[in-house]
């Protein structure tokens, strides 16, 4: 049987073209800088504007230079450690962050997480300086390792979205566990877990996206260049007063994006229902 359509009513079918206007202006809008970094990577003349889109004589002598030193590919293995790091260690404490305030019972449990939230309100560059001063005082500056565990301290916002979803679940699948004979451990890893699967993973990917590109902090902390990001380094390129690599850190700047595809290709599965995972109740 032909399925039919239902008829628009002249009101609805106005608003429906404005609004596939309305997206493909903004589909433009973000295309159009794309396309500026493409040419800028092409372009021998180490420009980052040209009076054509496509370059006279383009070239991957962007790409080569990029390559020659090495230190992309330092930047970009420091960058995957760092943010590989954090995004495991607050997944990890995310999650059971939210078990504790979603499943237990402790003192300070009520306004804990608001304490939390409110704290994660201020950014981290009004820290920067007690932040700063502890690590100088401790000999931790200029290390991967103390950035990495400044980075792990920004997950409150995480744990009230995952504790939201715990709420969802049905308490009875805890009750029918602890009849079992399991405790808080088995419940968390065995029950909860399994079942928050999709929304664990859009924390890993947000988390690994936030920490691939941050500057501020690396910026205050990470000195040498061998424990540069990309973030520090690809400011390097830009910043020098009088030789400044625009072509470079186009090339750069598209080839920092591949680690970042390929992890969200493979994720992507998870994506839709993790981003809406909560909002109807399970």
């Amino acid at each position: 049987m032909r399925e039919t359509r239902k008829k628009l009513k002249p009101g609805e079918g106005i608003v429906l073209w404005i609004s596939r206007i309305f997206i493909w202006c903004v589909i433009l809008i973000s295309i159009i800088p794309m396309l500026f970094v493409v040419t800028a990577s092409f372009n021998p003349t180490n420009t980052y504007f040209s009076a054509s889109l496509i370059p006279k004589n383009p070239s991957l002598i962007n790409y080569i230079k990029l390559f020659q030193d090495g230190q992309f590919v330092i930047w970009v293995r420091n960058s995957l450690i760092v943010g590989l790091s954090v995004a495991i260690g607050q997944v990890f404490f995310t999650a059971t962050s939210a078990f504790a305030f979603s499943r237990l019972r402790f003192y300070g449990r009520k306004y804990g997480l608001m304490t939390l939230l409110i704290l994660q309100m201020f950014p981290n560059f009004l820290a920067i300086a007690a932040i700063y001063g502890v690590l100088a005082k401790y000999g931790m500056i200029d290390s991967i390792a103390s950035y990495i565990l400044v980075m792990l301290g920004g997950s409150a916002y995480n744990i009230w979205l995952l504790k939201n979803y715990f709420d969802t679940v049905p308490k009875e699948l805890d009750e029918s566990a602890i009849i079992d004979g399991a405790n808080a451990w088995q419940r968390f890893i065995k029950i909860l877990l399994p079942l928050s699967l999709p929304m664990l993973v859009v924390i890993f990917l947000f988390t690994l996206m936030g920490a691939f590109g941050e500057y501020v902090l690396a910026g205050t902390i990470i000195q040498s260049p061998q424990n540069y990001t990309l973030g520090v380094g690809m400011y390097q390129m830009i910043s020098g007063k009088f030789a400044q690599s625009w072509g470079q850190f186009a090339a750069a700047a598209l080839l920092s994006a591949l680690p970042l595809t390929i992890i969200f290709g493979l994720l992507q599965k998870y994506i839709a229902s993790g981003l809406v995972a909560g909002s109807v109740k399970g």
